[in-house]
């Protein structure tokens, strides 16, 4: 905690905000930096930096870095289909997730079909107890997450095999940072100047997997902490970046991260788990950018076991513009919805249900309303 205080700390916030606006000013260019993860979103809105940072000539921009924002509208109608349609089966998954809304309603508001039911829960390991404890049911984990929460989710496929668990399966939603960010550059959609990359999720992949990104696209990036202290020491090291015309992978969160991540996280995942091409909401289809069961453990793949057919494509509801926030196109309360029709309240898209999303984070901490 003394750590995470000296972080907080304003004289050194303040430090950190004259040298970032001392930087900038040397640079001749406007500077947009992609904070790609939700919980880099939550600190500068919480913590008051936006309006610094805007002041001191950095223009923030919010990327693909919510799970469950990202998860396109028709895997949740699949899951609605599958505990609407089927008896006798109990859906599990976190709470967030049973809030998006779709077309076909939220998992939060349907009528399940009978003997079956929508349960939240917290760890991957309780929908193993759910199995266990409920021979008569089928228990489908609707498992949502990027690659820090993985290897978890992964895990319980192998502890169902090892147990001969007949009745549990995984709905993957399972999702990896890297291709998203090589999309949203191919596009050529939003002019960015550099990324802060996400804490955890290098935790587990480590430093290599965003280098095609300085190598191949000449864009600077920092993987970056979660304190106020981190996300400017990030900013700051893209500005030296950007200044030397060096772009690089640098690695502002080394108390968390080392260089080749968690070798053994990765090692499950491998083992597991094989990508796939996957559909983002507001980004289409991305080559290999989902994870799903290997054959090995296809008999815990939900899709498989319950003939659930999911189209290779994406909408939102009317009016939604979540797709453009997620690609940086759009700043939340541009949306013409934002909190009129869309609130926490009443969510109209999922970026603003979850905590991680952009437009919840904004109307939470006060994000200009029209």
């Amino acid at each position: 905690m003394a750590a995470a205080n000296e972080f907080r700390r304003k004289k050194v916030i303040d430090a950190l905000i004259a040298a970032i606006r001392k930087k900038k000013k040397a640079l001749p260019s406007p500077c947009r930096v992609m904070e790609v993860c939700g919980t880099h979103t939550m600190t500068i809105h919480k913590y008051g930096l936006q309006p610094m940072l805007s002041e001191a000539g950095i223009d923030m921009v919010s990327g693909p870095g919510c799970p469950v924002c990202i998860t396109p509208g028709e895997v949740h109608e699949a899951a609605i289909r599958l505990v609407t349609e089927r008896e006798n089966v109990i859906l599990a998954t976190f709470g967030d997730m049973t809030r998006i809304p779709t077309r076909r309603g939220s998992l939060q508001s349907i009528a399940p079909a009978r003997g079956s039911e929508v349960r939240i829960v917290y760890s991957p390991d309780e929908t193993l107890e759910l199995a266990r404890r409920h021979e008569d049911k089928e228990i489908v984990f609707f498992g949502v997450g990027f690659e820090t929460t993985i290897p978890s989710i992964a895990l319980t496929a192998r502890s169902a095999g090892k147990e001969k668990l007949p009745n549990f399966s995984i709905l993957s939603a399972l999702w990896v940072i890297p291709p998203p960010l090589r999309a949203i550059l191919e596009s050529g959609e939003v002019r960015i100047s550099g990324f802060l990359y996400p804490g955890h999720v290098s935790a587990i992949i480590g430093q290599e997997p965003y280098e095609f990104i300085a190598r191949e696209f000449g864009y600077p990036g920092v993987i970056a902490g979660f304190e106020p202290g981190d996300i400017l020491l990030g900013i700051l090291s893209l500005l030296d970046q950007i200044r030397e015309k060096k772009p690089i992978v640098a690695n502002e969160y080394r108390r968390v991260v080392r260089p080749e991540g968690n070798p053994v996280a990765r090692k499950i995942m491998e083992e597991i788990l094989e990508p796939k091409d996957a559909c983002w909401r507001g980004l289409g289809v991305i080559p290999r950018s989902g994870l799903r069961l290997r054959t090995g453990f296809a008999a815990y793949d939900a899709e498989l076991k319950h003939d659930l057919r999911i189209d290779a494509r994406e909408s939102d509801l009317p009016g939604c513009r979540c797709g453009a926030v997620l690609r940086g196109l759009l700043s939340p309360p541009q949306c013409p919805l934002f909190g009129k029709k869309c609130t926490p309240e009443s969510p109209h898209g999922p970026c603003m249900v979850s905590f991680e999303g952009a437009c919840f984070v904004h109307h939470k901490y006060g994000g200009p309303r029209s």
